[in-house]
């Protein structure tokens, strides 16, 4: 069921960790989800970030590919 990976649990990292781990990895390897509103999006993102406001997140979880990694803010 969709709702499991919401409440499965996650490991939380400062945002130089972040930082660290996007340029130590390719992009495409992992998701960078961005679960903000639209207009906060369209003010400042980061490039190759994938918007998902948090209201739509259950219903759009099928957009994420569950064997990559997702680094949410």
């Amino acid at each position: 069921m969709k709702w499991k990976q919401l409440v499965t649990p996650v490991n939380s990292m400062e945002s130089e960790v972040a930082k660290t781990y996007m340029s130590d990895h390719a992009e495409g390897t992992y998701t960078l989800l961005d679960v903000r509103q639209e207009g906060e999006y369209e003010q400042s993102r980061i490039p190759g970030a994938t918007l998902i406001p948090l209201p739509e997140l259950m219903d759009r979880l099928d957009e994420l590919d569950p064997e990559k990694p997702v680094i949410t803010y």
